[in-house]
């Protein structure tokens, strides 16, 4: 079909040149559009705040959202992904009604052992 693209950047503008009709090369028409992240923070966010963290407990415990809490307070003492979040099984932080005071999970993604401490909080959530 003989359709040309060529992208130059042009101050944070991708200009593009399409020529419509092959055998007419002196037609072609430019479409000028801005970048989908033009003016949004994209990238690395800032880590929570303490009082933000401790708002969100708050707001788990008042909406008596046990299983949600107990996920939160676990992503807060292993600063794991997510899906290692959701993959984790009882067997790997408790032995019974048991549970440990330190856990050994291995990453999916880096296949690294991490090695973290389950606070009192978050004992107590689990436990509830």
């Amino acid at each position: 079909m003989g359709n040309l693209f060529r992208r130059a950047t042009n101050k944070g503008v991708i200009k593009r040149l399409i020529a419509l009709n092959p055998d007419a090369m002196n037609v072609s028409t430019e479409i000028f559009f801005t970048p989908w992240s033009k003016g949004k923070l994209v990238g690395q966010k800032a880590p929570l705040k303490l009082k933000d963290i401790w708002a969100i407990r708050v707001r788990l415990e008042l909406a008596k959202k046990t299983r949600d809490l107990a996920l939160f307070n676990l992503a807060i003492d292993s600063q794991l992904r997510g899906c290692e979040l959701v993959n984790l099984r009882v067997r790997d932080i408790a032995n019974g009604a048991c549970i440990f005071p330190r856990s050994i999970v291995s990453q999916q993604k880096t296949h690294r052992h991490v090695q973290f401490e389950i606070t009192e909080q978050t004992r107590i959530a689990i436990i509830d």
